[in-house]
């Protein structure tokens, strides 16, 4: 094996740790907030990306805009998140993360930044700089795959 892929492999190593880390640290915080982990999910879509339609959402999560649908009323219903309706058309709304739902997320919210703990101040712009590229890339294999998926009657997907 040449060093380049044996470097690779150990990186694609490193990833496949990384995001088995991440899926706990999502069941942990999900159990510790009494949230499903499609709940869960959703609440990290909106803090890493602000307010979406609930469409948009719906995408982002890989569920049906019903399941979505449900999902936010449960949401709503605990006041982590709130429908606000779209000025220019009132079909829509925008699904966001209200200051009642930051304040009882802030709690876990301030538990991811300590993955970095032991880095160096000096390191974490260009670690954040490769997560974000890292990030980019498996987006692109993901909807690469999504993409190539045959499209089969009453076949669902299983999050």
């Amino acid at each position: 094996m040449s060093p380049s892929a044996a470097s690779r492999d150990a990186a694609t190593a490193a990833l496949r740790e990384l995001i088995l880390a991440g899926e706990r640290y999502r069941i942990a915080v999900a159990t510790h907030l009494d949230l499903t982990v499609n709940e869960s999910r959703a609440i990290s879509h909106l803090m890493a990306r602000g307010p979406m339609g609930q469409t948009d959402l719906a995408t982002a999560l890989g569920l049906t805009t019903s399941s979505t649908t449900t999902l936010v009323d449960r949401l709503e219903q605990r006041g982590l998140v709130a429908r606000v309706p779209d000025p220019h058309d009132r079909r829509r709304s925008t699904v966001e993360i209200p200051e009642s739902g930051v304040g009882r997320l802030r709690e876990v919210w301030d538990w991811m930044p300590h993955a970095f703990d032991a880095l160096g101040a000096d390191e974490l712009p260009r670690v954040a700089e490769l997560l974000v590229t890292i990030a980019g890339s498996l987006r692109d294999v993901t909807s690469d795959i999504e993409a190539n998926q045959p499209s089969t009657p009453g076949h669902r997907r299983r999050h």
